[in-house]
């Protein structure tokens, strides 16, 4: 295409939606085609890249929609993959090896939704291979996988969505533009948590064992520190994050969707300075990670404060504390709550994924009315990156967007790993104070798997 006609294509596109016009769904290929683009009325064939369960929620988003054909599905567990084969009539390929999928020409789109420490290598193979990619977060495990990501998606111009489906709430955009709207007041400090009931005995002592049946445990650990296979490793989404090696811990696995609301409202850079505390104190079990973690990101104009605990479920603001407090309420069972407060010099708005409550500090801000909705409402999280498949723009949560929210996270864990504060210089994106924690942002990959140093 020549770069006369993309610029007219371009500029028609963002006319028409500023003008709340439909584009025309029927569009001939030679105008919208280009390698490894599927044409406009064609059917966009997905892989899935592990086959778990959010891979699999992933999926089935995109696989309600006429346009969309699943076409291949690779996990190196047999139970996980023959499911899915099966959900879908058993009529997309199957693959052990996810290098066999990315080489087929006809996939168009991967979904990467196998555990954190594959994601890095993954994601610069499927663009290489010329596929389009939806990452589940954490978009990867250590800092300079982030960069590697961000430089590969933009050197082979493919179209990224990162896995925080949350944005797509109406609830956020709500948040957003309150915060944007400037009743708020200049915002001096944000603070995010996510709290949990595990104490005192966690994910308890099974035995290392043998892998179950058809699990390639070497392939699943790929380029990671191999150990011997335990169960609280794979048994769901939530024990693998307590593992360092494989999940990050819990910052790492949760906080990108908490975090994401901050960066989002008040348009977030890097952070210039990060100070970590973390401890395991209260919680007994044979996984690696904290049960509390303690953050401090400084940025130029404000403090973002990250808290995370696994020991107690209170939730601050956001619970019913009378059903709690009330003679025979039953506290039994894991409870988990999650939220924001965003301080403002004229008042502040806080909540979760559902709800927000302004607090006013002025009479002006008491009697203002909720600001004008501005942010169009979501047509789905995975929907818009479909969208975006075809047109070539980049998603909300696009691979520099998410580079920026990953970055913060894989310097709170390098700053908990080495026990300092860390500053961070943004123009470099390097670590300009802690030899150390300089060395231990790139992980050694484990033979016969290469780290893409090209991207860095």
């Amino acid at each position: 295409m020549s770069k006369h006609n993309e610029y007219t294509r371009r500029r028609f596109l963002a006319q028409t939606a500023a003008a709340g016009v439909a584009v025309p769904t029927v569009i001939s290929r030679t105008a919208l085609a280009a390698p490894g683009r599927p044409g406009a009325n064609e059917k966009i064939r997905l892989g899935l890249i592990g086959a778990g369960n959010m891979g699999n929620a992933n999926l089935a988003n995109c696989a309600k929609y006429d346009d969309i054909d699943v076409a291949a599905v690779s996990d190196v567990w047999k139970s996980h993959l023959d499911r899915t084969l099966e959900k879908y009539g058993n009529k997309p390929k199957g693959y052990h090896d996810y290098r066999e999928l990315l080489a087929d020409k006809d996939i168009d789109a991967v979904i990467i939704a196998t555990p954190h420490q594959w994601h890095c290598r993954q994601a610069v193979d499927a663009c290489e291979a010329g596929k389009d990619l939806y990452i589940q977060k954490p978009m990867t495990l250590h800092l300079t996988e982030s960069r590697a990501v961000k430089n590969a998606v933009l050197k082979h111009s493919r179209v990224c969505q990162l896995g925080t489906q949350i944005h797509a709430s109406e609830n956020y955009r709500r948040v957003v533009e309150w915060v944007r709207s400037g009743k708020l007041g200049k915002i001096a400090v944000a603070r995010c948590f996510l709290v949990s009931k595990h104490a005192p005995d966690g994910e308890g002592f099974p035995p290392d064992s043998a892998p179950p049946e058809g699990l390639d445990w070497d392939s699943w650990v790929g380029p990671a520190p191999i150990r011997p296979f335990n169960v609280n490793i794979v048994k769901n989404g939530y024990s693998h994050t307590l593992w360092l090696d494989y999940g990050g811990g819990r910052t790492c696995g949760m906080s990108e969707h908490i975090l994401d609301l901050p960066y989002w409202a008040l348009g977030l850079d890097f952070p210039t300075r990060i100070s970590s505390f973390s401890s395991k104190r209260h919680i007994k079990d044979n996984t690696d990670a904290p049960d509390t973690h303690e953050v401090t990101f400084e940025f130029p104009d404000v403090t973002l404060a990250w808290s995370m605990s696994q020991v107690n479920s209170f939730g601050f603001n956001l619970q019913d504390v009378a059903r709690y407090t009330k003679p025979g309420a039953k506290m039994e069972g894991t409870q988990r709550r999650l939220g924001y407060f965003l301080h403002g010099v004229e008042g502040a708005i806080y909540g979760d994924y559902r709800t927000h409550q302004v607090v006013p500090q002025t009479t002006a801000l008491a009697e203002a009315e909720p600001p004008e909705e501005s942010i169009p409402p979501s047509p789905g999280h995975e929907r818009e990156w479909l969208d975006c498949i075809r047109t070539r723009r980049q998603p909300s949560c696009n691979v520099e967007y998410a580079h920026k929210l990953n970055t913060g996270n894989m310097l709170a864990n390098l700053a908990m790993k080495v026990g300092r504060d860390l500053q961070f210089d943004p123009t470099t994106e390097t670590i300009s104070n802690d030899d150390e924690a300089t060395k231990a942002a790139k992980p050694e990959y484990r033979d016969p798997w290469k780290f893409p140093d090209e991207y860095l």
